[in-house]
């Protein structure tokens, strides 16, 4: 568009704009012939934020500050109620937004008031009231929090939390930004959603400029001003005001903003929660790509493209999407409502996919371990639940031959035979690349690609054609993806739906039954769409009976953990538990006559067994071996596929002065908890076979010498001088202990009423040890305790973990109750946010000098540590480092990565494993 056309809308605006909003409508038409120009006016008018919200240039520098300014002046000193009005900040589309002091408590806030015209209408200032309703609805850390409301001399006005930082459309100006940053940004934006659709509370107008970014990294979800209770369905006419505001010709005009509302919106449909999907898609394709994916040179135009473009295949920012992030945007833009994502923990739980590296583990979405030692033990239990050691000292009666059929290095996510029996479809991530499937023929020892990448093999139907998972995303060795169908014969997938965990044909090869998550919550579906079971955990590995007249499958009662039970469940929806009380439960299929159900699993080792189950739930032993397996399929003559594999946790050292890493691990489950500040001795625990899974206590020279036993514990952290570790000893009660590292005797802390004990350090000066422990109501807490005696005494608020102590005993780093990281004096007082460190940062280490921390940046490969400067907030990179052999590589722990003071030396602990596939004979 040229200047001076801007400088037409411009000076029609401001003309407008001076009259009474019942008169601007007749002043446009008798003042501009060009419908284009006063569309494009009117829509100004009634959206009132900036031009470049939503049209293509910054040239029109109309905006509600400007517009403001004069009132804002007069504003300054005045008191509303007990806030003391002392600066201007600005103008957003129901009025104006200013500083203030709370005269009673003497806290910092910002105050919202009503602009004059905005103030005499009275739908406005129903909205406006509403929007106060809807935001103190809500507890959120990513939704702006509501302090007072109140109403002087006329002017309606709302008070909120002050906040510091810049608005995600002021980042944008600069340009698109990262993926990971764009990717956890929207993952905020998605989980203050859920809290506010939870409420029954529709935003309906979200985009960049009510988006805000805090210092320390947070989103803030800013303006519910247009917020909709869902039970009103209506989002525009005449007819309901409450939607759209009408003109005194009775027409009406859709509340929201150009290039972001949905299709719904503009064609006055339903408005739910899926209308601020599709606005998180927008908002999200704009910031992985600088330009917004609706774009005109007019309103008209603009709302054209909302209605029928598709950004994703047209765009032509340059920008190459991977398939996961494709197809994520893609669900979020879907034009039908009933195509998107559902709901916005689904939405949450896919993006948290996509921030995890390919070649690493994700986390689940019910579990978001932090520096928590008890939790990442228990995930680490998931990772190991799906692999396994060698088949040596194998004992089962009568007794069964192995053929093994796969000779590379990775890690296989799924195996199942051939209709004829006489070739294995599997599908492996080989050599650190995408899972893709491949089939190989019994007795040859190769194995040829059918030619997909990212895509797993789920299940092979009688008939011989393949259930897929398309774009497979590794969740702890398996896929998740989108379902597809494909002849085994060859031929192009064919897509059937998405985000789907496993699935199994039926005998006549007609029918597929599912596990997928709708609203958060697991079902099992046969056929497709009818729901048969909804599990109050997860459920995995269902299969269909031989007759098709039942659906196997293992039932957790908790999500994220692997015990739980056997279950099957009829056509009917009649649940039946055939056995339970186990533990690492993984891998089910039918016996060939239906008559028994066969799992791999064991109630007491940290290994699977396999067993049976007949359906009146008569339990038998069928194979028994030294450690890891995973039952894939039996065939219809009694043939077994089974995975194995070698779970390895290694410490990698780079010792002082050397110039490469050196591998300190012992055992099967070497574990590292602490590096001494000299970085010349590390201190690990062993958890594994090795020690029989009994966490035991370890302390070795980074110089590759002997490792020295100090005692039974899961290792915490070495005192400053050297001279102790502390340990967890596992209870119940659990209890804290310090193991001498030479002569002396362990000392026993005193007891508390704690249950869980999670990150520890020690103070400087070796007589105190900071830790984070929660009791019986499941609430971490920062507590101090005295090595000399007396009980643990809290030191911060429920939910605020300090992690890391200053060299000089005067401060505290840690991650509060709503996920951001703080400083606060070791003797109390306000917390305040610690720049430069973003979220999903791990603390690492303090510097000798007190003035940076170290942190660790997500990520497993390349694993990057930046140094912040406390005092600025100057965030840089220190080191990269990147797996020398990332086939295996499972990811690394988070719990387990240290350094020392002068940021030299380090330690860090990862999961890696190699699964094997192998042809079971004889089993009975």
């Amino acid at each position: 568009m040229k200047a001076d056309r801007w400088r037409q809308i411009e000076e029609l605006y401001h003309d407008a704009r001076e009259r009474a909003p019942e008169e601007r409508g007749r002043f446009l038409e008798e003042s501009c012939a060009d419908e284009a120009l006063r569309a494009d006016v009117e829509s100004l008018l009634e959206c009132e934020v900036q031009a470049e919200g939503y049209l293509e240039t910054p040239a029109l520098e109309v905006t509600a500050e400007a517009l403001a300014e004069g009132r804002a002046r007069s504003m300054l000193g005045r008191m509303l109620g007990q806030y003391e009005i002392v600066a201007f900040l600005g103008a957003g589309g129901m009025g104006e937004v200013y500083r203030a002091r709370d005269s009673r408590i003497g806290r910092d806030a910002a105050i919202k008031v009503l602009t004059p015209g905005i103030a005499e209408h009275s739908e406005r200032l129903r909205l406006f009231e509403q929007e106060a309703r809807a935001v103190g609805a809500i507890n959120h850390p990513n939704i702006l929090t509501i302090y007072d409301v109140g109403v002087q001399d006329g002017a309606p006005y709302v008070v909120y939390e002050l906040l510091e930082g810049v608005t995600l459309r002021d980042t944008l100006r600069k340009g698109a930004i990262s993926r990971r940053k764009a990717l956890e940004y929207a993952r905020q934006v998605a989980n203050g959603l859920a809290a506010a659709h939870d409420k029954g509370i529709v935003h309906r107008d979200l985009k960049p400029e009510n988006l805000f970014i805090t210092r320390d990294g947070r989103i803030k979800i800013l303006d519910f001003g247009l917020a909709k209770l869902t039970g009103q369905t209506s989002t525009c006419g005449p007819e309901n005001s409450e939607a759209g505001d009408s003109n005194q010709n009775g027409s009406w005009t859709v509340l929201g903003t150009p290039g972001y509302m949905a299709p719904e919106q503009l064609r006055c449909g339903v408005v739910d929660q899926r209308t601020d999907l599709f606005n998180v898609g927008a908002i999200l394709y704009e910031m992985l790509t600088g330009q917004r994916p609706f774009c005109g040179r007019s309103t008209t135009e603009i709302f054209n493209a909302v209605l029928n473009d598709d950004p994703i295949e047209m765009q032509e920012t340059g920008v190459k999407f991977d398939a996961p992030t494709a197809r994520l945007l893609r669900r979020c833009l879907e034009k039908n409502p009933a195509e998107r994502f559902q709901s916005a923990l689904d939405l949450s739980f896919d993006l948290e996919g996509l921030l995890i590296p390919s070649d690493g583990p994700p986390r689940p979405r019910w579990k978001q371990p932090r520096i928590a030692v008890a939790v990442a033990a228990a995930g680490t239990l998931l990772i190991a639940a799906l692999a396994f050691r060698t088949f040596d000292g194998i004992r089962s009666y009568p007794k069964p031959t192995f053929r093994r059929l796969t000779y590379r290095a990775g890690v296989i996510t799924g195996a199942r035979f051939s209709p004829d029996g006489q070739s294995v479809i599997y599908s492996a991530a080989w050599d650190g690349k995408p899972v893709e499937p491949f089939t190989t023929r019994i007795g040859g020892p190769e194995s040829r690609p059918l030619g997909l990448t990212s895509a797993g093999v789920l299940a092979v139907s009688s008939v011989g054609e393949l259930a897929l998972s398309l774009g497979c995303e590794l969740n702890w060795a398996e896929c998740r993806g989108t379902l597809a169908r494909m002849p085994l014969a060859g031929g192009a997938p064919r897509e059937v739906l998405d985000d789907v965990f496993y699935a199994d044909w039926s005998p006549d090869a007609k029918n597929l039954a599912l596990v997928r998550t709708v609203d958060g919550r697991f079902r099992l579906e046969y056929p497709i769409g009818k729901v048969l079971y909804e599990a109050p955990g997860w459920i995995t590995h269902p299969r269909v009976s031989p007759k098709g007249d039942r659906i196997a499958f293992l039932d957790h009662p908790a999500l994220g953990e692997d015990d739980g039970s056997v279950a099957v469940v009829d056509l009917s929806g009649r649940k039946t538990i055939l056995s339970s009380g186990w533990k690492n439960l993984k891998g089910l299929a039918w016996s060939p006559g239906g008559d028994e159900v066969w799992f791999s699993a064991d109630r007491m080792r940290r290994s699977q067994l396999v067993y049976a189950v007949t359906l009146s739930g008569k339990e038998r032993l069928v194979l028994q071996a030294a450690g890891w397996m995973r039952l894939e399929e039996i065939s219809r003559d009694g043939r077994v596929l089974l995975l194995q594999a070698s779970p390895r946790s290694r410490i990698m050292c780079q010792p002082p002065g050397a110039s490469t890493e050196r591998d300190l691990s012992w055992f099967d489950w070497s574990t590292a908890a602490d590096l001494s500040p000299d970085g010349k001795k590390v201190l690990f625990y062993e958890w594994g076979e090795g020690v029989a899974g009994n966490p035991t206590v370890y302390l070795r020279d980074t110089d590759g010498g002997n490792a020295t036993r100090l005692g039974e514990g899961r290792a915490l952290a070495l005192s400053p001088d050297g001279k102790f570790a502390l340990a967890l000893q596992t209870g119940p009660p659990p209890r804290l202990v310090l193991l001498p590292t030479g002569p002396g005797e362990e000392k026993r802390l005193p007891p508390s009423d704690l249950t869980e004990y999670y990150s520890a350090t020690w103070f400087p000066d070796g007589h105190r040890i900071l830790f984070v422990g929660a009791g019986s109501d499941a609430q971490p807490r920062s507590y101090i305790q005295d090595v000399d005696g007396g009980a643990a005494r809290p030191i911060a608020d429920e939910g605020m973990q300090a992690l890391l102590v200053s060299p000089d005993e005067k401060l505290l780093a840690g991650i509060g109750p709503t996920g951001g990281y703080f400083l606060r004096s070791t003797d109390g007082g306000v917390a305040r946010p610690i720049r430069g460190v973003l979220p999903g940062d791990d603390l690492i280490q303090w510097s000798a000098d007190g003035r940076f921390l170290y942190v660790r940046a997500p990520g497993d490969s390349p694993l990057e540590f930046f140094r912040v400067n406390l005092a600025t907030g100057h965030r840089e990179l220190w080191k990269r480092i990147a797996p020398a052999d990332p086939v295996g590589l499972i990811g690394i722990q988070p719990a387990a990565v240290h350094m020392t003071p002068d940021g030299r030396s380090y330690a860090y602990s990862y999961w890696k494993t190699l699964t094997e596939l192998y042809l079971v004979d004889n089993l009975k």
